[in-house]
């Protein structure tokens, strides 16, 4: 049995100087028990934390290690792009290099721009479309996460889910006045809010996959009708891929479905690890941000070197390996999955997995969880008791019920037997 002593003086210590003792909400454990884990470093498939016990981690940064822990090649350019000086707040080379990958991968994308995490990245793509299409209102979806920016936490999913707040505190009515939300994979609501809304949508921004309430896809007609929808009525589509964009294909969850967005956001594995997202669409829209056209945004880190040596590092490897690499990630989580299903059908556990390329989320719910509505029919006590079962037995999942589960190519056989043997002593033990 693992145990955590210098986790808990830690989170005693941070406490005092930090809300709530955490730098992201997710990382809080709430509703599991237990004080949060620090960790002190990663290697291939395994994080370790500062009391020196191994995991097997499926959290992986929540999802941009997509090689595992600390690879190679990732490390060596981001130690010889630091070499050369860690921020100039002027362009390189690589930031070029880097946005030449981006377009080239992502079907939808002629123009791109760098800047430093997915939350900047939906905001600015957001203004963007308000800018382009001189319209205010925009649709979401609810469950799906796209950032902290005001206009975008209503049932957002992610963090918010697992402490039971519907909206978050703070956010000016006049702010989100201006945001329809809708549930997702309904496509006939959505085509009923366009006609309601005709001539006044900028954006209908979605995840073509849902990460954020736990693992959502998509129905095929929900993605068309936002295709045809926003074409018939000049509006904007916007894909927010930051969690599934160069994780489920090399050119994201558009390349996977074959609907093609107006503009995308990237983040996680764009990054390497590092802290580095974009935004990219059609030239002609992306011709209005700034200095080119009048919208404007910018950003003193925007195209760092450091994360761009990692971005550019990892999407190299992963254009290297693209025809074989997705569809092995895809074996080896749908194998997990399976095993997942079998253990929780012998014990008589209701479950609903939902496991789409590397992702996966298994639900505590005998529902078929399609939307944000579904997801909520998870029991998340018995998570929190799945969710210590496998820390106990060296497996890291999400803390939180409403989270995805990722793997890496680092991720071996001999890990995933070993996951799903933990998997069935921890659903046996919920019997």
């Amino acid at each position: 049995m693992s145990s955590h002593p210098t986790s808990a003086r830690l989170y005693a210590e941070a406490q005092r100087v930090i809300p709530g003792g955490v730098n992201s909400p997710v990382r809080a454990f709430k509703g599991v028990g237990g004080d949060p884990l620090f960790m002190q470093r990663g290697e291939g498939p395994y994080i370790f934390d500062v009391d020196g016990n191994r995991y097997i981690d499926y959290v992986m940064s929540w999802g941009p290690l997509i090689f595992g822990h600390a690879p190679p090649r990732i490390v060596r350019a981001v130690t010889e792009a630091a070499a050369r000086g860690t921020s100039f707040g002027a362009s390189t080379e690589a930031e070029v290099r880097l946005a030449e990958k981006i377009v080239a991968a992502v079907p939808s994308v002629e123009k791109v721009r760098l800047v430093n995490s997915g939350t900047e990245a939906v905001m600015s793509a957001v203004r963007l479309a308000r800018g382009f299409t001189r319209r205010d209102k925009i649709i979401k979806f609810e469950g799906c996460y796209h950032g902290h920016s005001d206009g975008f936490l209503a049932k957002a999913g992610s963090g918010l889910t697992t402490l039971g707040l519907p909206d978050s505190a703070g956010v000016p009515v006049n702010l989100t006045r201006d945001t329809v939300t809708l549930p997702y994979n309904d496509a006939d609501g959505l085509r009923e809010a366009m006609d309601a809304y005709n001539g006044e949508i900028a954006c209908v921004m979605l995840e073509p996959v849902a990460g954020n309430m736990g693992v959502v896809p998509p129905k095929p007609e929900f993605l068309q009708a936002a295709r045809t929808l926003t074409e018939r009525d000049g509006a904007v589509l916007l894909f927010d891929e930051v969690i599934t964009g160069f994780r489920l294909a090399y050119g994201g969850a558009q390349e996977l479905f074959g609907v093609m967005p107006d503009l995308t956001t990237l983040g996680k594995i764009v990054g390497g690890g590092l802290p580095l997202a974009a935004y990219g669409g059609r030239a002609d829209i992306m011709d209005t941000v700034a200095p080119v056209g009048p919208v404007y945004q910018a950003g003193t880190l925007s195209g760092n070197p450091l994360a761009v040596a990692a971005g550019l590092a990892q999407l190299t490897m992963l254009d290297e390996q693209k025809d074989t690499l997705y569809q092995e990630l895809e074996e080896k989580m749908q194998g997990l999955a399976d095993a997942a299903q079998e253990a929780a059908a012998r014990e008589d556990v209701p479950v609903c997995i939902n496991q789409i390329g590397s992702l996966m989320t298994l639900f505590f719910t005998d529902a078929r969880v399609m939307d944000y509505a579904t997801a909520k029919t998870s029991d998340a006590a018995r998570y929190a008791a799945f969710f210590r079962a496998l820390l106990e037995r060296g497996v890291y999942f999400a803390p939180s019920q409403f989270e995805a589960a990722f793997i890496s190519t680092a991720h071996g056989q001999q890990q995933l037997g070993q996951t799903a043997a933990a998997v069935a002593e921890a659903l046996h033990g919920l019997a």
